[in-house]
């Protein structure tokens, strides 16, 4: 069996779903399992529509629920037909009245806890999973929904919960299995799961490519398919450098450091379920079938080129912490780190010398808050718009003298830190963020001019 995972621009209006059910339709011999996103913007609405609700602006809130629900009807009833529309809408309304008053009711407390936001947040795939099944059996497939929320079994740590492994394979071998057995394909929506309790929770940005990696691991599939608007993972970003190339092949290791430094294609925590299984994935267009997309494997193939890809992540901030007065001191790297752990503020590239030590994090609110915490411990400098840049390939293993090549490639660019050797894959540098579009432009035609078919398109 198979998994097919499609994104949110995969399933955005009723010609999208179409498509995947034409796509889904070619696969019926190789036992799919459907996971789908929220429909595209469906997700950022929910959220916008809690913070006003939790605001206490409850007519704000019950507005944005009505656009939500009048764009759902629009879609479902251009793919059903107004036969099949007509008993189906009520169980639209029925979702989207359990919706309005729990709006009402957080408005009501002012109050917007994470628990209460993950329940509205979940509307968005358990109303897309309901729609797609529908518009598959008009289209005369097999299809079964099944609410995620019975499959993925999580911790309670709402807005990011952790899927408890064992619990959840357990659920999706006695809910999916029967179901495959049967020959009909499950639907059912990513991103959202359930405690042990049945309390609602989901499980982070991007989460649906995890949730189909999780399933896929689970029913131990021969494939897990990630469907997206794009043909595959770039050698860089096609925005950034018009000349990016498809990449046909490439390791699990170097994809996951690739999505966690800005490749948006894939989730960075996907990867892990799929690795353990050693289960291989493929990003694929979904407004493209017939592209072969990226296959990613325990190992990558062998490669002429040094790098596979060149990775961006801006929206940087450096923090600086110097501590003369704690050379040497024992507990004083434990002591930064602590204080970010604090803040739940993540760090992605780090440099130390005898008296100080740089990271970088992603910008945000809680900078100012962990920058007060750390003057206790040395004299503190942030600086925010920067960039992280990152040369990704496993013959960076064994290769000399490509440090001095990246560098004199760079030419006038100032970088700010280095890192190499944390990830024997990974070359990473911050320079500042206006700097990104040249570094990458410069870097690519560099290192990328010469393409090995076997791994490029």
């Amino acid at each position: 069996m198979i998994v097919m995972k499609f994104g949110g621009t995969s399933v955005q209006d009723a010609p999208a779903i179409t498509r995947v059910a034409e796509i889904v339709a070619g696969r019926l011999k190789q036992q799919p399992t459907v996971v789908v996103s929220a429909f595209a913007r469906v997700t950022d609405t929910l959220l916008a529509t809690a913070r006003a609700a939790g605001s206490g602006d409850g007519g704000r809130a019950l507005q944005l629920s009505r656009e939500l629900r009048e764009r759902h009807y629009n879609v479902a009833g251009e793919l059903l037909g107004t036969g099949l529309f007509t008993h189906f809408h009520s169980e639209l309304e029925q979702d989207f009245d359990a919706l309005d008053e729990l709006l009402r009711g957080i408005a009501a407390v002012g109050e917007l806890t994470p628990r209460t936001s993950d329940l509205v947040v979940s509307y968005g795939e358990r109303l897309s999973s309901k729609i797609v099944h529908a518009a598959f059996l008009a289209c005369g497939l097999p299809a079964r929904l099944v609410d995620a929320r019975q499959c993925i079994v999580t911790d309670a740590t709402h807005t990011r919960a952790v899927p408890q492994v064992d619990e959840t394979n357990e659920q999706l071998q006695r809910r999916l299995q029967p179901a495959l057995a049967a020959g009909t394909v499950p639907v059912l929506g990513g991103f959202i799961g359930a405690t042990r309790a049945g309390v609602t929770t989901t499980i982070g940005r991007g989460g649906s490519d995890f949730s189909a990696a999780l399933v896929g691991a689970g029913l131990g599939a021969e494939r897990i398919e990630i469907w997206t608007d794009v043909d595959g993972m770039m050698t860089t970003d096609p925005a950034l450098c018009p000349d990016a190339h498809r990449i046909r092949q490439i390791s699990f290791e170097e994809a996951a450091e690739l999505s966690y430094f800005g490749a948006k294609v894939l989730h960075p925590a996907t990867v892990v379920p799929a690795i353990q299984k050693n289960i291989p994935v493929y990003i694929l267009n979904s407004r493209n079938p017939e592209c072969e997309g990226t296959r990613i494997t325990a190992r990558g193939a062998r490669c002429r080129n040094v790098f596979k890809a060149i990775g961006a992540k801006k929206r940087i901030t450096i923090v600086d912490v110097v501590a003369t007065r704690m050379l040497m001191a024992h507990g004083f790297l434990r002591s930064i780190f602590e204080v970010f752990d604090r803040h739940r503020c993540p760090v992605d590239v780090v440099s130390t010398s005898e008296v100080s030590v740089s990271l970088t994090v992603d910008s945000n609110e809680a900078i100012p808050a962990v920058a007060a915490d750390l003057a206790a411990l040395g004299d503190v400098k942030y600086e925010g718009r920067k960039a992280i840049v990152c040369l990704v390939g496993d013959n960076l293993r064994g290769t000399p003298g490509i440090a001095a090549r990246t560098f004199n490639t760079l030419g006038d660019i100032n970088v700010r830190m280095i890192s190499q050797g944390a990830s024997e894959i990974n070359l990473t540098f911050v320079i500042d963020e206006d700097d990104v579009p040249e570094a990458v432009r410069r870097l690519h035609a560099a290192f990328f001019a010469d393409l090995d078919p076997e791994v490029f398109a």
